[in-house]
C-alpha cells in the first residue's frame, strides 16, 4: 500500500526550514528548550574517545561527534572501519568510484542537502572523526528498544549506496537508529519539532507574524503577492495555536 503524502504546506515548512538552517550555521542544540526532568541525558556527559581509540570499539556499535550543524552518527563495522550516511552531490554527478570514495568536502556535503541526496558510506574512524571525540553507545539509554545483536547491526549498515536524504526526516541519525534498534528516529528532529510546536501554539506567535505581515505589506505595499503570504502565515499560526 502506498505511503500517505505529506501536505504540501508540510514540505513547503520542511524546506524553509532545513534551508534556514543551513544558511544561518546553527547547531540545533542552541535552538532547543532543556529537556524535561522525565527524561534525563546524564549519559551525554560522559567523556568523548579519541578518534585514535578505535581498538576499544566492537562490531555494531553506534558512534556519535560533533559537527558544525548538528551531532553526526556512524556504526562501527571493525577494522577501523564506520558506515555513515553523509550528503552528497558527487553520485548524482559522476559514476567514477574513486571520485565517490574521496572525502567529502564541505561544498559537496551542502550541496547534496539541497539536492536531498547522500551516501551511505564506509570511512575510517579518524576520517569519520574529523578531529573531534567519539560518544560510544550513547543512545542505548534514550531509546527504548534493546539494541540488536552487534552483528546484525553491522551487516543492517553495510548497506552502501546512494539514498534520498532529509535534514528532519531523513538523516544519518534514522539510519543508525534503524540499524541498531530496528526502528528509524532521530532525536533531534524530534526535539526540535517539539519546540517548533511549542512556538506554534503559543498564540504571542500569531501576533507578532500578523505584525510583521502589516509591516511586510507596508513596506512593498498591498498586493496579492504580498497580502496572500502576510495573511497566510498569521492565520495557519492561529489555527493551529
Amino acid at each position: 500500500r502506498p505511503a500517505p503524502q505529506r501536505p504540501v504546506m508540510l514540505d513547503t515548512l520542511t524546506f524553509l526550514l532545513e534551508k534556514l538552517l543551513i544558511v544561518a550555521h546553527l547547531k540545533l542544540s542552541v535552538l532547543l528548550p532543556p529537556p524535561r526532568a522525565t527524561a534525563p541525558r546524564s549519559w551525554k556527559t560522559r567523556s568523548p574517545q579519541p578518534a585514535g581509540a578505535a581498538r576499544g570499539f566492537e562490531r555494531g556499535d553506534l558512534l556519535e561527534v560533533p559537527r558544525t550543524l548538528f551531532t553526526h552518527f556512524g556504526i562501527y563495522l571493525g577494522d577501523n572501519r564506520v558506515a555513515h550516511l553523509i550528503p552528497d552531490i558527487l553520485p548524482l554527478l559522476t559514476a567514477d568510484g574513486r571520485r565517490i570514495q574521496e572525502m567529502v568536502t564541505n561544498t559537496r556535503l551542502l550541496l547534496g542537502v539541497l539536492s536531498k541526496r547522500a551516501s551511505i558510506r564506509v570511512d575510517s574512524v579518524e576520517d569519520f572523526a574529523y578531529g573531534a571525540g567519539i560518544l560510544l553507545n550513547a543512545m542505548d539509554r534514550a531509546v527504548v528498544p534493546s539494541p540488536l545483536a552487534g552483528e546484525e547491526v553491522a551487516l543492517r549498515a553495510e548497506l552502501v549506496g546512494t539514498v534520498s536524504y532529509s535534514l528532519l526526516w531523513n538523516n544519518c541519525e534514522h539510519f543508525v537508529t534503524h540499524c541498531r534498534y530496528g526502528s528509524a528516529r532521530s532525536l533531534q528532529t524530534e526535539q526540535f519539532c517539539a519546540w517548533l510546536r511549542s512556538l506554534v501554539q503559543d498564540q504571542r506567535s500569531a501576533r507578532l507574524g500578523a505584525l510583521l505581515g502589516l509591516l511586510y505589506m507596508a513596506c512593498w505595499g498591498v498586493s496579492a503577492s504580498t497580502a496572500l503570504p502576510a495573511l497566510l502565515i498569521p492565520f495557519s499560526l492561529w489555527m493551529a495555536s
